[in-house]
């Protein structure tokens, strides 16, 4: 069903040259915690977990076979999460059977072409992971490399990235040993106007054996609600969260910036968001295989 109001190409406060950076921090910590936290009653588990669940239940027994590199990865946002998800799964069922056919193994055996990636990794090899690569147009090295130092198979790119022109170098490498590439979009897709969302979806399908864009709100009234609502959610368990810092606590209750921004942003982000048919009609004209998951 077609959303009830059109795609508005709005401002969020948030990426504005004159909001302060360290506030931009504290947004995109609480943005984090929205990936990473379950809420009791309402998910089975966290978006970052259910993105994990996604990738390994539509790619099959290639899921194992791509390097995933996240394209807008701000500070880390949920990547450093999803790498955990996914490859603790792997870990876990290593010595289990196979997981079942993936959505494009099943929709290549139709009329049509599909966008063809690696082929499953041989089960006769140990399985070591798969790698995640974080890189962004403007790098937050730091934060970077506090995730990196978590885990072996989470690496990142120091120097700009553009999404709408892969670097071939950063390509070819992560293509080694017959890896595939799957190129990410957490939370940013709707960051980009059309003609620059155009431009980025055919680099993508240039230079990427798959990708997956992972929105946490749609252009929906329960979206609106739910941004609404984090607002609260966010002044209820700051203290939990925040206890160690008194400057965010302070812009959270004294002065709320912290929560307005969120909820504003929220809601613009809500407006921005394309739903799978409008980013379809975007995508350059190719015979390519392609689903939509709700989440």
């Amino acid at each position: 069903m077609a959303p009830w109001i059109p795609r508005l190409h709005l401002f969020e406060i948030a990426d504005q040259s004159w909001f302060p950076a360290f506030l931009r921090g504290y947004v995109q910590t609480g943005l984090t915690h929205t990936w990473t936290t379950r809420i009791p009653l309402f998910q089975s588990c966290s978006p970052a977990t259910l993105v994990a669940n996604i990738l390994r239940r539509e790619l099959g027994a290639s899921v194992s076979s791509y390097t995933y590199i996240d394209f807008c990865a701000g500070a880390g946002g949920p990547t450093p999460y999803i790498e955990q998800a996914l490859n603790q799964q792997l870990s876990s069922t290593h010595s289990s059977s196979s997981p079942p056919p993936s959505y494009a193994a099943v929709a290549s055996q139709g009329p049509s072409q599909s966008h063809d990636g690696p082929a499953p990794a041989s089960n006769g090899h140990r399985d070591e992971g798969v790698k995640f690569v974080l890189t962004d147009l403007h790098p937050h090295v730091e934060s970077w490399e506090k995730a990196a130092r978590n885990s072996p198979r989470l690496t990142y790119v120091s120097s700009p990235v553009d999404a709408a022109a892969a670097p071939p170098d950063l390509i070819l490498q992560n293509r080694a040993k017959g890896k595939g590439v799957f190129r990410l979009y957490n939370l940013a897709f709707h960051h980009f106007d059309d003609k620059l969302a155009r431009a980025i979806l055919k680099n993508t399908v240039e230079t990427s054996d798959g990708f997956g864009i992972f929105e946490l709100q749609s252009r929906t009234f329960s979206s609106f609600i739910a941004c609404m609502m984090f607002g609260f959610f966010i002044l209820l368990i700051a203290p939990l969260l925040y206890w160690w810092s008194p400057q965010i606590l302070f812009f959270v209750y004294v002065v709320p910036i912290v929560p307005f921004v969120l909820v504003f942003d929220g809601i613009i982000s809500s407006l921005r968001t394309r739903t799978a048919h409008e980013v379809e009609v975007l995508l350059p004209a190719q015979r390519l295989s392609y689903g939509h998951v709700g989440i």
